[in-house]
């Protein structure tokens, strides 16, 4: 553990409604004072000079697939944490979308322990909902629980069965364990490449209709309604998901959502390249959903903003559009992105963008962190929100180099990553230049 003393920068913390210049001291991993006295500071604490910068609490992140075991050529649990530290990450939530898949106690000791080792960002493991992640049997949830899942999933497959999400809905509340759902109805999505639209039909590529997400959003905030159930539902893509979710809120059910942050910036116009990078999942959908994620990010509809890295390698994305998988590494440019299309067009300002990427999807997940206050684990982010950098997918962290904004210029970019008070990525004075 390291003392650092972080001096001033512009610090931004959505828990406690502060932002302003402040000093940050942590101690032993923690944070110990906003704006402490000199004799508070011991003499042997490092100093960070973040004039200029934003200082905020670490991203926390609610779905990344790490791949491994299983799929090690696509991504490992250290490269998706050195990729998660470049970005602003802090802290993650892992899917069970391994071979096998995390659906037993000694599958999230393997994860946690693999993390552990890398030594890196904090990974909390997502267990599987159902057994195999079959959408038959209900999966051993309490043992999950009891050997430190954080939440329960079958994403990046969605659970088709209405009757076993039900019961799990009824018993997870026992619990206090969170069920996320990745929203689809499979029978209307299979296939599918693109978003079902005007774009789609003109290229002759199978589409995504938004009833597949519509019908299962629907039942899913039904089912939360009903049981009184923790449910996270995304990512979401479509204007219909958007209005469900705003009308279950009125009603104060607790239903949570995110969205992935190219769906906030690009639309289905981009497969007319037949280009694999923007063939993700949720699909990019049209003009009008793009607006309509922006606005409900802006006024609290959607609760978080979750990175959507689905890591691919490059000899499967590089097969044929209809062919290539879905996914992409988005953990390095999450925040950028947020920040150029979000922030820089005057949707939100940074108090919400750091209230989106880290304080709610903590608050979702219940985990340590999106807080600088005394006490908390000393897990910080500090952000130069002027620089401007090329976005170069060859030089990421991640093993994929498959990203929708690639060759895009993006504003603002991490510059510290600190976990537990120990600075675990700094930005390279000449990082801009590499990133060109």
């Amino acid at each position: 553990m390291s003392d650092l003393l972080i001096e001033n920068g512009r610090l931004v913390d959505p828990s406690q409604g502060i932002d302003r210049i402040a000093r940050l001291l942590i101690l032993d991993g923690r944070v110990a004072a906003i704006d402490p006295s000199d004799d508070e500071i011991p003499s042997h604490c490092h100093s960070i000079d973040a004039s200029g910068r934003i200082v905020a609490p670490g991203l926390v992140d609610l779905g990344v697939e790490l791949r491994e075991p299983g799929f090690e050529e696509d991504e490992t649990i250290e490269s998706t944490s050195d990729a998660a530290l470049a970005g602003g990450f802090t802290s993650i939530l892992c899917t069970a979308s391994t071979t096998p898949v995390v659906d037993s106690p000694g599958a999230v000791e393997f994860v946690r322990q693999k993390a552990a080792k890398a030594n890196g960002v904090r990974v909390y493991v997502i267990g599987c909902l159902s057994r195999e992640q079959a959408g038959d049997q209900m999966a051993e949830l309490r043992l999950l629980a009891d050997a430190g899942a954080v939440a329960v999933s079958d994403a990046p497959r969605p659970m088709c069965n209405d009757a076993l999400l039900k019961r799990s809905l009824d018993y997870c509340r026992m619990l206090k364990l969170l069920i996320i759902d990745r929203p689809e109805v499979p029978e209307l999505a299979e296939n599918g490449v693109m978003h079902d639209g005007q774009v789609s039909l003109v290229l002759g590529l199978k589409g995504l209709p938004t009833e597949a997400e519509d019908l299962a959003v629907a039942r899913d905030v039904r089912l939360a309604e009903a049981t009184e159930g923790r449910l996270h539902v995304g990512p979401v893509s479509t204007m219909g998901a958007v209005d469900m979710i705003r009308r279950v809120k009125s009603r104060e059910i607790k239903v949570t959502s995110s969205v992935c942050p190219h769906n906030l910036c690009l639309d289905d116009k981009q497969l007319t390249s037949f280009d694999s990078r923007f063939k993700v999942h949720p699909p990019l959908r049209s003009p009008r959903h793009v607006q309509t994620l922006k606005e409900a990010v802006a006024d609290g509809t959607i609760d978080a903003i979750q990175s959507g890295h689905m890591p691919r390698s490059r000899e499967k994305k590089m097969n044929d559009l209809n062919l290539a998988p879905f996914g992409a590494a988005t953990l390095e440019t999450t925040l950028s992105t947020v920040a150029t299309f979000m922030v820089n067009e005057n949707f939100i300002d940074w108090p919400t963008a750091i209230e989106r990427l880290s304080t709610a999807p903590a608050r979702i997940a219940s985990v340590p962190g999106g807080t600088l206050a005394v006490g908390s684990p000393g897990d910080v982010v500090i952000i130069d929100p002027e620089a401007t950098w090329k976005v170069n997918a060859y030089h990421f962290r991640s093993h994929c180099i498959s990203n929708p904004l690639d060759g895009s210029e993006l504003r603002a970019r991490v510059t510290h990553t600190i976990v537990g008070g120990t600075v675990r990525f700094q930005l390279a004075p000449d990082a801009n230049l590499l990133a060109n």
